[in-house]
């Protein structure tokens, strides 16, 4: 990043790029001081505590944090020409959002992701180093072959979880697997293994298997263990291979002595017994891994399967107490286990890719095969289908967003920004878009409804319930946030003006039009008695000319022009103009080298094919959505207003959600705010102008007239979030006024009558 004499401009190009490093204690922030030298920025450090901001690994950074200069502070009267007062530097330290990243990667997808939204559940595009990861992720990634000193309880929750579901099945199976190795007689040391490790799986944790060598004596007080007990010695626990050897690589099968492979007994194994432990184990990993939590267990039994099982049962020992000595060079930790679940594995990811988002791949394919296979319904209902249609939505949103913050990180603004905007909506656009075909061929205006019900949803959702949920969320940690209220008003002036363009031609069209009802009955049989009436509408008709076709429709064109070029307004004023707003810092620690030595997850390429085939792929689930939405429709206890603001609006959201969540836990609500407010204005500014483009050129009878429900909602929203976001702090009890209001408006949607034509 670049400093002016006035202001700090935010580039992205690495040359540019303003690193600001302190070598001081990180607690210590820049506040202004009021009696400040004349002559300098009145400003001094004090020892100050420092939230949490973008998640970074660089403790001895530090950076101009908004909202710490007094308001009291003044200027000074003894000003070189073109030098800032202090008055000044005040407001413009305080009118700034600060986000950190650790290298110019990662702050060239800040750069040029955040005005559109985080798209995924991951917030890094690169590799960051394991030996600066918390004892908790390394934790995550670890092998279990590391015998560590464990001074909590073995019996936990979780741990009994595990006898449950994969304990007591994985123990008849050894015994099973044992009773036919010793009924072969020459497999009888198989039998004993498999007796020892069906001991082993029924409760595992606390115990471990070593492999053991020729000549190795026997501890007499632990039963098994390969290691020698000195008593003069200091008997606790000890790292089982020391931190600096690190875990011992699995051992081939090929590497075994050529005996193992040549006697009776090994074959007998392979044919009787190894097939139906393969199978079990098999079973375990994938249940475990589907779990996500319980992936310890996954990573227990594949080891087994992989190293265990393919080893001499004479070289694999099984001990139940922990060692008291450093074990002998020809024995090593083949596996042990102390906890079944691990609630931070959702963290987890493979390749760069969230594990709920990679376990959830298979059930795109699953859907797509039953959605277009099973044409009849013969296998699955439409109902079944219709949610694993939706399910698969989540998944394909998240590689979605993964490409295009790989692609942005790793290209100029110019192309993060064109990327942004021809894939960030495609999403909700190939739904959008694809509803309203399948409603035109079919003559169905229900669909149309839907859309509209689903954009209205989208912008109800992310105005209150992201920011809500993030604001309970992050408070029930950090007592009050607070966040950038010159970035909020901002955003706020684009979400009023997308209200205002958007719900401009359904006011026009209440103005001027006749309110006409039909299907009118009268169950008294007296004209003059009280009618019943089931379709009522506004007649746009007016003096023989169509008041659609000659004062709306013009109307519509015009708000369609003009709310996109207010949002590249707007982004050139957050990117350009005052880019001052969000300052990017990075990292001291990738600040000589951070591009080159930064490894990217996805490459340009890469990112590219995968975001190519994940929209194709969201195509195919769009036309199964709405081809299987008839019957969730048809539902005579739910309103189709209420399927459309929250099934099919906030599905697709999930990752903004997530994002949200996860930033205001790290005490940045600023950036919690914005992805929700981005997304609503890309609703108003981008979705809406192109389905009318798209109308224009293929017309499916897009009208953008709302009902008086859609209107009244978004106008109260917005100016209910208005009013939270003006003080630039934040607490729970925000939070839960936003939520409760975005609750008492979807209880609105559900007991609301059908739209017309559903």
């Amino acid at each position: 990043m670049s400093t002016s004499s006035s202001n700090t401009r935010f580039s992205t190009d690495k040359e540019s790029r303003r690193r600001r490093v302190v070598a001081d204690n990180p607690a210590h922030l820049w506040v202004c001081d009021p009696q400040g030298p004349p002559q300098e920025p009145a400003c001094e450090r004090l020892p100050r505590h420092t939230p949490d901001l973008v998640e970074t690994h660089n403790p001895t950074s530090s950076t101009l944090h908004p909202g710490l200069c007094p308001s009291k502070c003044l200027g000074s009267t003894h000003l070189r020409p073109g030098q800032l007062s202090s008055q000044d530097m005040c407001e413009e330290v305080s009118s700034r959002t600060t986000l950190r990243a650790e290298n110019e990667v990662e702050a060239n997808k800040l750069a040029n992701n955040y005005r559109f939204g985080f798209r995924k559940w991951k917030s890094h595009v690169t590799e960051r180093p394991f030996e600066v990861r918390s004892d908790v992720v390394k934790e995550l990634y670890s092998e279990l072959t590391v015998i560590k000193p464990h001074t909590g309880f073995l019996i936990t929750c979780g741990n009994v979880v595990y006898v449950f579901l994969f304990g007591w099945w994985l123990s008849l199976t050894y015994l099973v697997a044992s009773t036919l190795m010793f009924l072969s007689i020459i497999g009888a040391p198989y039998g004993q293994l498999c007796w020892n490790l069906s001991c082993y799986f029924l409760w595992p944790f606390g115990k471990f298997i070593q492999e053991v060598g020729g000549g190795v004596g026997r501890d007499p007080g632990c039963e098994d263990v390969p290691v020698e007990v000195d008593e003069n010695k200091d008997s606790s626990p000890i790292l089982l291979p020391s931190p600096t050897e690190g875990p011992c690589a699995d051992p081939p099968p090929t590497d075994l002595p050529r005996p193992y492979w040549l006697r009776a007994s090994t074959y007998a194994w392979l044919l009787l017994a190894y097939p139906i432990l393969a199978l079990a184990h098999s079973l375990a990993c994938l249940l475990a891994w589907t779990l996500v939590f319980t992936i310890p267990v996954a990573k227990m039994n594949a080891r087994t399967l992989r190293v265990i099982l393919l080893m001499p049962p004479e070289a694999v020992a099984v001990s139940s107490c922990f060692p008291r000595k450093h074990p002998t060079s020809e024995s090593r930790a083949l596996l042990c286990c102390y906890h079944a679940v691990n609630w931070y594995y959702y963290k987890y990811t493979v390749d760069g890719i969230n594990v709920f988002a990679a376990n959830l791949l298979p059930l795109v394919i699953v859907a797509l095969v039953i959605g277009y296979v099973d044409k009849d319904n013969q296998f699955a209902s439409s109902e079944a289908k219709f949610a694993m249609t939706i399910c698969s939505i989540i998944p394909l949103s998240y590689y979605i967003g993964m490409g295009i913050a790989s692609i942005s990180a790793q290209s100029n603004f110019a192309v993060g920004a064109l990327v942004n905007a021809t894939f960030g909506s495609i999403t909700e656009m190939t739904f959008y878009i694809t509803a309203l075909l399948r409603g035109h061929r079919e003559g169905n205006t229900c669909l149309q409804e839907m859309v509209k019900a689903a954009l209205t949803g989208t912008l109800l959702g992310c105005i209150l319930f992201l920011p809500g949920i993030c604001m309970i969320i992050g408070g029930l940690k950090h007592p009050e946030q607070r966040f950038n209220s010159r970035s909020a008003g901002v955003s706020s002036a684009l979400l009023f003006i997308s209200v205002g363009g958007v719900f401009a031609p359904t006011l026009f069209s209440k103005a001027y039009g006749h309110l006409l009802c039909e299907g009118c009955t009268n169950a008294t049989g007296n004209t003059s008695g009280p009618f019943v009436c089931r379709n009522c509408h506004y007649d746009l008709s007016e003096n023989n000319d169509t008041l659609f076709h000659n004062h709306i429709e013009p109307l519509v064109y015009s708000v369609s022009v003009l709310l996109p070029a207010a949002y590249i307004i707007g982004l050139i004023f957050t990117l350009k103009t005052h880019s001052y707003i969000y300052d990017i810092h990075v990292g001291e620690g990738q600040a000589v080298s951070s591009h080159q030595g930064a490894v990217v997850h996805w490459s340009r390429w890469r990112s590219f094919l995968i975001l190519i085939v994940a929209t194709l792929l969201m195509s195919a689930c769009a036309d199964l959505l709405t081809e299987h939405i008839q019957p969730i429709l048809s539902q005579p206890n739910i309103s189709q207003y209420f399927i459309g603001v929250t099934i099919l609006a906030m599905v697709p959201e999930i990752p903004e959600i997530v994002n949200g969540i996860q930033f205001s836990l790290q005490n940045n609500i600023s950036l919690s705010v914005e992805v929700g407010s981005c997304i609503a204005v890309q609703v108003c500014m981008l979705q809406i102008p192109l389905l009318v483009l798209f109308n224009v050129f293929y017309d499916v009878g897009f009208v953008l007239i709302f009902s008086d429900l859609h209107l009244g909602a978004s106008i109260f929203a917005v100016i209910m979030v208005n009013y939270i976001f003006m003080d630039g702090k934040s607490d729970y009890l925000q939070g839960t006024a936003l939520v409760v209001v975005y609750l008492i408006l979807l209880a609105l949607y559900f007991f609301a009558p059908s739209p017309a034509g559903c």
